[in-house]
């Protein structure tokens, strides 16, 4: 069975086309072309704006031309994550889709599905051309980089959307709407080196660290899943204690600035009378990893390869503060919502470190979230701090903002009440931690009355990415009978 089997037909058959179109971060051209050859097939309206954001419009149903306007939203960026050795280019290659079960996922694990957020742009598609719902007049709107900086939402157009009442198709959870999320900001430490020549009696090896869960930082922050760049630190960490010194070529780790890094590497040398005792050391470490994360990881491998020496290493001082500021970098969840009970109100991640010997730098590249305005500057502050201790740069981004939670919003009791009419459960209300681009919404609008749902994903912005089928049904009846009660009033 392909997807394109899979009911209801319409949204899946819109999803299936959407795989077939690249569309990593900043690269939206093709997935907007595609939008804007959509829109004129079926006789929709649209139009763009200066960064890239695609509306769309059509009017009301006969009858239902008083009604207000529902904006549906979603993004149409997707993480360009893949397992190593990579393969799979971003900028030309289609998703390959399986369906496994009661799952969709991409073939053999290899890359990001895109799910997030294409099933909210094929949902939004869906409804603008399904003849059969009754409605008001609706608008949709399809925004760029989400994932990397929520550049499309900070930057909408003036008189891109009209409604007041907007429909956020990007959260992961079927059965649950949120009504607000974390706002967050970015803080990144680079160091900058000497390059040294490469001690002659030490042995070289490259150490690997791979197949770490990873995940959403902001989904998936407090499943407790190991960061394999703190696995790596901590291990190096031990090594300049039994050792004394050793010697660091370049250490790189990561995916993506919103993802918890999966892996990790390091090209290390130690005094030639102790490779045997590094490798030793390893195993004993592999083995503590995986009792200390059972249950929670399964899969991380740790390999040592024994390689020639390089001719330079990176100076002896910028290597230890490095490794030193790493092992020591908060990293997880640093407090939970009082608000809204199980939730995570304030957490930070290392997400990336890069070395590069043509600028002689080491850039470590942190996120910090909260719910909490306050307490997201607190933790930024608090990582700029560890870094200028440690003898880094730092440069902190504008951020983004958080959405404060309105248990009073009309559209918010509508939703409640379509679910509770199509399953007969009351959905979870809650908040999320992710970011979301609704914050951005609110500052161009602050009328703005929000909900965001979505089918159930699984493991997003990871290769495992996976969304379950009968949940996507759900979503699709539940977002109809939300636009058609409105429709009623």
């Amino acid at each position: 069975m392909t997807i394109k089997e899979l009911e209801p037909k319409l949204i899946w058959g819109i999803f299936d086309e959407i795989t077939k179109v690249p569309r990593p971060s900043k690269k939206e051209g093709k997935i907007r072309e595609f939008l804007l050859d959509f829109a004129k097939k079926h006789n929709i309206a649209a139009k763009t704006d200066a960064i890239g954001n695609v509306a769309m419009r059509v009017e009301a149903t006969p009858g239902k031309e008083g009604v207000e306007t529902l904006v549906l939203q979603a993004h149409m960026d997707m993480v360009p994550n893949q397992t190593k050795p990579a393969t799979h280019n971003f900028e030309t290659d289609p998703i390959q889709t399986v369906v496994d079960g009661e799952w969709v996922h991409t073939k053999d694990f290899k890359t990001t599905l895109g799910a997030d957020n294409g099933i909210g742009m094929a949902a939004a598609l869906a409804v603008l051309t399904d003849k059969t719902i009754a409605h008001g007049p609706l608008e949709a709107l399809f925004t760029v980089d989400e994932e990397t900086g929520l550049t499309g939402a900070k930057n909408l157009g003036d008189g891109m959307i009209s409604g007041n009442t907007l429909l956020n198709l990007d959260s992961e959870d079927e059965a649950q709407i949120f009504l607000g999320c974390a706002g967050g900001i970015d803080t990144i430490g680079t160091f900058d080196f000497k390059e040294e020549a490469a001690p002659a009696d030490y042995q070289f090896f490259r150490i690997s660290m791979m197949h770490f869960r990873g995940g959403h930082s902001g989904a998936d922050i407090h499943l407790g899943r190991a960061n394999a760049l703190k696995m790596l630190a901590r291990f190096v960490f031990d090594c300049y204690r039994a050792y004394g010194n050793v010697a660091i070529a370049d250490i790189v780790g990561g995916e993506l600035r919103n993802v918890i890094p999966g892996n990790a590497f390091v090209t290390i040398g130690v005094p030639a009378d102790k490779k045997e005792d590094l490798r030793t050391r390893l195993n004993h470490y592999s083995a503590t990893v995986e009792l200390e994360y059972d249950g929670i990881e399964n899969a991380q491998r740790m390999t040592l390869e024994t390689i020639d020496a390089p001719e330079k290493v990176i100076d002896a001082d910028t290597a230890k503060r490095v490794i030193m500021c790493m092992h020591s970098i908060q990293c997880g969840v640093i407090a939970m919502s009082r608000a809204i009970e199980g939730m995570v109100s304030t957490s930070t991640n290392l997400a990336l470190v890069s070395t590069d010997y043509d600028k002689h730098e080491i850039v470590l590249t942190t996120s910090q979230r909260s719910e909490e305005e306050s307490r997201k500057f607190y933790i930024a502050s608090a990582i700029l701090s560890e870094f200028e201790l440690a003898g880094a740069r730092v440069e902190q981004g504008d951020g983004y903002p958080g959405w404060t939670p309105n248990r009073n919003s009309a559209i918010l009791k509508v939703a409640v009440k379509a679910y509770e009419d199509l399953y007969g459960i009351t959905p979870l209300c809650t908040s999320l931690h992710a970011g979301l681009e609704c914050g951005n919404f609110l500052v161009n609008n602050p009328k703005l009355d929000m909900i965001s749902f979505g089918p159930t994903l699984r493991d997003v912005h990871t290769p495992k990415e996976s969304m379950h089928i009968p949940a996507v049904e759900k979503f699709w009846n539940h977002l109809v009978k939300i636009i058609e009660m409105v429709a009623a009033k």
